[in-house]
């Protein structure tokens, strides 16, 4: 007997649709995946009609600080109120964003989030955005200070037993060894906010980086030196270097679809993910609020990126965004004009991958965690599980 029975849905694989399935659930793992009509006689604990809705994998988000008003880094009573929000936008799994600290202060906040287990979509680690970082973008750059092996080491004993992923910028000061602490114990280490040149990437590559993350944006364009020659950059080396995955905020502002689709271009249709890199605006209406730092921000309509006001360090200039992964989903299928399972595999599998998860994560299929949601003809969810229990 099945804990749980989901009948009637189009299954999403990472190539295609099976309509007319099912899928059952034993003790948080998906153990079955057939078509209904084979399943007359078949028990469960519950039944769940999915009335002919698309099952996919559920999403996670790798870049994300916060939603409806929630930021990670108010403490860990938001942290618990966001991975309960979150299974409503279809995410089963997620890193928490954490903003840079002062030395010190960092390591006993890190410790207030880590000490918690959390309900609702699962944390699969912190993303700690900085103090590594070459640019700050949107990030008070008083804080990007102390850029050593042993903050690194520090900040990583005091998420424990949570994993730690970073962002580093390849110019900084010891990259190479940074980098190394990084990535110590299998993380991945990501790349951003960085003016690197080809050389200075290329060597953080060589030395663990595997991702680039809000990719494109804060990776600002070389200077031409040579009148009539193309100069390359971060952006080239990362492009050109098959083994490193990328993720876009595709709320479609941060970043151009042709860009986008420059990139699938180059690196497959395995190498590409949907982030969000939502602030406290996703999922509010339209208006101003305080996001990254207490920086006054506008959002311009649902799902609009976060920009600065006039009366922001940078008026206009991105912060963020109020985009959620369910509509990051439908802007993919709808601007990029790709398929509904690819689209669905870059905010699932595809990230999965990226944190070396997707033997468990990531897929319909028997073996994998029963973490998925359920949409509609529109791609709007309906329902989300993690582990086979019902979030939303």
């Amino acid at each position: 007997m099945f804990n749980l029975l989901i009948q009637n849905v189009k299954v999403i694989l990472s190539d295609t649709v099976l309509d007319g399935m099912s899928v059952g659930v034993i003790d948080e793992k998906i153990v079955s995946v057939f078509s209904s009509s084979a399943g007359d006689g078949k028990s469960a604990d519950e039944v769940f009609d999915g009335g002919g809705g698309y099952l996919s994998s559920g999403f996670i988000d790798l870049h994300i600080h916060g939603v409806r008003s929630l930021q990670f880094d108010k403490g860990p009573d938001d942290l618990q109120a966001i991975c309960k929000i979150l299974p409503s936008y279809g995410v089963t799994g997620v890193l928490a964003g954490v903003l840079p600290l002062p030395p010190g202060e960092d390591n006993f906040f890190i410790k207030s989030l880590s000490e918690r287990e959390y309900e609702g979509a699962q944390l699969l680690g912190f993303f700690f955005e900085g103090p590594f970082l070459g640019l700050p973008g949107a990030i008070n750059p008083k804080s990007l200070i102390e850029r050593t092996e042993e903050r690194v080491r520090a900040m990583r004993q005091s998420a424990l037993p949570y994993r730690s992923i970073f962002a580093v910028s390849p110019e900084v000061e010891n990259a190479s060894g940074i980098i190394s602490a990084m990535k110590d114990g299998g993380n991945p280490v990501f790349i951003t906010h960085t003016a690197a040149d080809v050389e200075q990437t290329l060597s953080a590559i060589d030395a663990g980086v595997s991702h680039a993350t809000h990719f494109y944006d804060v990776f600002p364009c070389p200077v031409e030196q040579d009148p009539g020659v193309r100069p390359c950059g971060a952006v080239e080396a990362v492009l050109a270097s098959p083994d490193v995955s990328v993720d876009f905020i595709f709320d479609s502002e941060h970043v151009d679809p042709v860009a986008v689709k420059m990139a699938l271009a180059c690196k497959g249709p395995e190498k590409v993910c949907l982030v969000t890199d939502a602030s406290l605006g996703a999922g509010n209406p339209p208006g101003i609020y305080k996001g990254i730092g207490d920086m006054e921000v506008s959002f311009a309509y649902e799902g609009a990126p976060a920009r600065g006001t006039v009366n922001s360090p940078c008026p206009g200039g991105l912060a963020g965004s109020g985009l959620t992964m369910d509509r990051a989903v439908r802007n993919a299928v709808k601007l990029l004009e790709i398929s509904i399972p690819q689209a669905c595999r870059m905010a699932s599998l595809n990230p999965a991958a990226v944190l070396g998860l997707d033997n468990e994560l990531g897929k319909i299929e028997e073996g994998y965690s029963a973490n998925m949601v359920l949409l509609d003809d529109n791609l709007e969810v309906k329902a989300t599980w993690v582990k086979g229990k019902r979030e939303y």
